[in-house]
């Protein structure tokens, strides 16, 4: 051994407290970083890959005709739209407008919002940009994680029918109805425009904590040390979901919102949740969370054996007077006359809306 060698194990046998101090904190700080480097690319990958089960097929709707429309997003791309005007037959009762899926577009409002229209309800619907006949971004590309840019949309949307509401004469009075992503950005989007008065989310979810479900489900398959993946503190997955979401940013070259955090602190105002019972791409649980953030006055729809965006499919009366009963509730004109499909004894919705865990149909 040479004399180097020699004179660095002498100062390393001399200084051994040391040296057991620095590696053991080396070693505190690295296998965590290449933990968390580990989980951080595989969430990534869901982000960038995992796609939901879509409940709509092609022919499985007729088509609604509307005046179509091009207005701009916030940040000024150049979006489609739709304007289909109220039931002429019954006396208009107020807006609404319609946040398609992810991968969808704004014909599949035809599927919700028919029985919107025939009571009395103009709607709007719209493409989001990058899908159906919407601009799309360059520098950005559409998943099912709702981002700023489709906020944007939103806010975008929501500008135009004000617009078109006061010109028309109407109260600047809006109801959303969005599904999955699309109720996601409506959440968002209703904090900071006041002109929406109430909410329908069917299969609304938090980016932030949909991302943690993911993460633990894949780290139980990929994890080779079973005890370290059993006994994360929770902190532990509270600073990956910290670090998934900044690496997220930068990759994908916008933000993602976290409608958890942006529910907790909206301004009150009625929102209606409905969630497929047995929804497997996104739990019951997602929607629970956000029901139980919501400020009054709200409700919850757990549609018994729907799975993902399929309550309507499986409930189709139901579901249209759940959510007509909640329009007219709370965004319906005071002076409209009820809607005769609607409506039971002496005008009452037969859908009663209670704040509670379900909804129930009566009689």
């Amino acid at each position: 051994m040479s004399l180097l060698a020699w004179s660095v194990l002498e100062a390393l046998l001399r200084n051994w407290a040391i040296v057991a101090i620095a590696s053991t904190i080396v070693t505190l700080l690295v296998v965590p970083a290449l933990v968390i480097l580990k989980y951080v690319r595989i969430s990534l990958q869901i982000m960038r890959t995992t796609k939901p089960p879509l409940s709509r097929r092609p022919l499985d709707f007729e088509r609604v005709v509307g005046d179509a429309v091009r207005f701009t997003a916030s940040d000024g791309l150049r979006l489609s739209g739709m304007l289909i005007r109220a039931n002429p037959l019954v006396r208009r009762r107020g807006m609404v407008i319609f946040a398609h899926e992810f991968c969808s577009d704004m014909y599949s409002c035809a599927r919700y919002c028919r029985p919107l229209q025939q009571a009395g309800y103009d709607v709007f619907t719209f493409d989001f940009r990058g899908h159906g006949q919407s601009d799309s971004d360059p520098d950005y590309s559409p998943r099912q994680w709702v981002s700023d840019r489709e906020i944007a949309d939103m806010r975008g949307a929501v500008s135009y029918v004000g617009q078109w509401l006061e010109e028309h004469g109407y109260a600047r009075e809006i109801g959303l109805f969005g599904i999955s992503r699309g109720a996601c950005a409506a959440i968002v989007a209703a904090r900071t425009c006041p002109e929406i008065r109430a909410i329908v989310a069917d299969g609304a979810f938090s980016t932030d904590r949909t991302i943690e479900h993911f993460m633990k489900r894949w780290a139980y398959i990929f994890a080779k040390v079973r005890i370290v993946y059993e006994n994360h503190h929770p902190a532990f997955w509270k600073f990956l979901r910290w670090s998934m979401m900044h690496v997220a940013r930068r990759e994908f070259r916008c933000s993602f919102p976290s409608v958890r955090k942006v529910i907790k602190h909206m301004t009150p105002r009625p929102i209606l949740f409905i969630h497929g019972e047995k929804d497997s791409y996104l739990p019951v649980e997602q929607s629970r969370l956000l029901y139980a953030l919501a400020p009054e006055p709200k409700y919850f729809w757990i549609a018994p054996g729907a799975r993902h965006n399929q309550a309507v499919l499986l409930h189709c009366d139901l579901y249209s007077r759940v959510t007509a009963g909640f329009f007219d509730r709370h965004l319906a004109c005071p002076l409209a006359a009820p809607a005769t499909a609607a409506a039971g004894r002496n005008g009452e919705p037969r859908v009663r809306m209670r704040p509670a865990v379900s909804l129930t149909a009566a009689g």
